[in-house]
């Protein structure tokens, strides 16, 4: 038997009624952006309109939701600030040394270029977290994880370990393809070998390695020739 794609069927609409739907499930959300978390966010906001920051934080954010889930351990009132911070300090960096930098263009400038944004990004979160009074002894494990979020290999502890992950596994999730695809004119599968080599070994966590290599199979089957096979116009078309 031979298979035709044009001999696919679609299946008819069924609606389903509101009281078919659950209101909520077992599944882990993203912890609300209520209170103090809202208030760092709002404050972050105009240093995150580079690179896309504001939408990779909020990506990176729910993820270190549902790695909190599985890691009971980690401080949730240090993780989720530092996430929604870690990247503030791009703002402060000119944005043609943005790129050449993360390629691995740049050299030891964009070594320095990325240790840059670090430490401006822990001194821009320190004064947020104190504009909101956040306790003090959670700013400085907050500030200390910033500071070092991309250029140090090893975590300090495991609040740091789940900042480094979410952060890091945002580059495997369709967002973060798409974005860096674009950033370096990459097709998928080459954004994805870029991806896979500069992300899976980093990550810190056996959930966070697990999450990587689901996203990463995903991404893999979505380029795969059989799926796009699927899609492929028939020879009557």
């Amino acid at each position: 038997m031979t298979f035709d794609r044009a001999a696919r069927r679609s299946l008819p609409t069924l609606p389903l009624a509101a009281a078919e739907i659950p209101l909520s499930g077992p599944l882990p959300s993203p912890v609300p952006l209520t209170g103090a978390r809202r208030e760092i966010w709002e404050r972050a906001l105009p240093y995150l309109d580079v690179r896309d920051n504001d939408a990779h934080s909020l990506y990176a954010f729910a993820l270190a939701t549902a790695l909190l889930h599985t890691l009971p351990g980690a401080r949730e009132d240090v993780v989720l600030p530092a996430v929604l911070l870690h990247d503030t300090g791009w703002k402060t960096v000119d944005p043609a040394d943005i790129l050449p930098a993360i390629a691995g263009r740049a050299g030891a400038a964009g070594q320095e270029t990325i240790r840059r944004h670090e430490t401006r990004g822990a001194a821009i979160a320190a004064r947020i977290l104190a504009e909101v009074g956040y306790p003090a002894r959670d700013t400085e494990r907050i500030v200390t994880i910033i500071d070092g979020h991309d250029t140090r290999r090893d975590a300090l502890d495991l609040d740091d370990a789940v900042v480094k992950d979410a952060d890091k596994l945002w580059r495997l999730t369709p967002h973060g393809l798409r974005t860096v695809g674009a950033w370096f004119a990459l097709d998928p599968d080459r954004t994805l070998r870029f991806l896979v080599a500069r992300t899976y070994d980093r990550l810190l966590t056996e959930p966070a390695r697990a999450v990587g290599a689901a996203l990463t199979v995903l991404a893999r089957t979505d380029g795969s020739v059989q799926r796009s096979g699927l899609d492929a116009p028939s020879r009557d078309e």
